[in-house]
């Protein structure tokens, strides 16, 4: 479902005035396919489950990295957003921002490209984290956590009874804070809507049909 959510944004990417720049050229979803694949492959093993790598290096021949440029940091976030939704999805853990950069690389052949990607220790790692019933977790460090439908929403849920931009949980001092954001069915915190909570451990944050445990390190 992630990967044809994530070929969809890219079709409605590529229409209009750029629909003819991929055809029967390298595809952006060849690349999303190949950045989720390298994930898969370069998983370790950490402390709350898999890490995976989190900046990418894209190397692609002239004309395609002329064409990829075309369409700026709009087709690099839509990949970075295919990288976030497969860790969500498979419950992988980033040590630092995901990063994506593309590079032209003179001695490849058109339509073919390289893929090279690290872990890299940020700065911001999370100390408290988001728990999904399933395991999965979303680490909460300095940055806000948005959770919504939008898929630039940091927590993306697919699912009609969430709003687009429905809550955010946000750091203030030593304090955790979940606010809703104005959203059509509300927030609860165990149970309870509300629209501004401080976060206590074992406060179980609902948002549409999906439960969040709190959890601190």
């Amino acid at each position: 479902m992630g990967l044809q959510q994530f070929e969809r944004r890219l079709e409605r990417l590529v229409e209009g005035a750029f629909a003819k720049a991929f055809r029967g050229q390298l595809q952006p979803i060849e690349l999303g396919r190949r950045l989720t694949r390298e994930m898969d492959l370069r998983r370790a093993v950490g402390i709350h489950g898999f890490i995976v790598p989190n900046q990418f290096n894209a190397f692609l021949a002239p004309e395609d990295f002329e064409r990829f440029e075309e369409f700026g940091d709009s087709l690099e976030r839509e990949l970075i957003t295919a990288v976030r939704e497969h860790a969500g999805r498979e419950g992988y853990q980033f040590v630092g921002p995901v990063k994506l950069n593309l590079h032209l690389d003179p001695q490849l052949s058109v339509s073919t490209f390289a893929i090279e990607s690290e872990l890299v220790e940020g700065d911001d790692r999370p100390s408290d984290w988001l728990v999904f019933a399933d395991g999965r977790r979303v680490g909460i460090g300095s940055q806000v956590v948005t959770i919504g439908r939008l898929p630039e929403c940091a927590v993306v849920l697919d699912d009609p009874n969430v709003s687009r931009r429905h809550a955010q949980v946000r750091r203030e001092g030593d304090a955790i804070f979940v606010v809703d954001l104005g959203s059509t069915n509300g927030t609860r915190v165990n149970g309870v809507l509300v629209r501004e909570h401080r976060l206590v451990p074992g406060d179980v944050v609902s948002v549409g049909t999906t439960a969040l445990r709190f959890e601190p390190s």
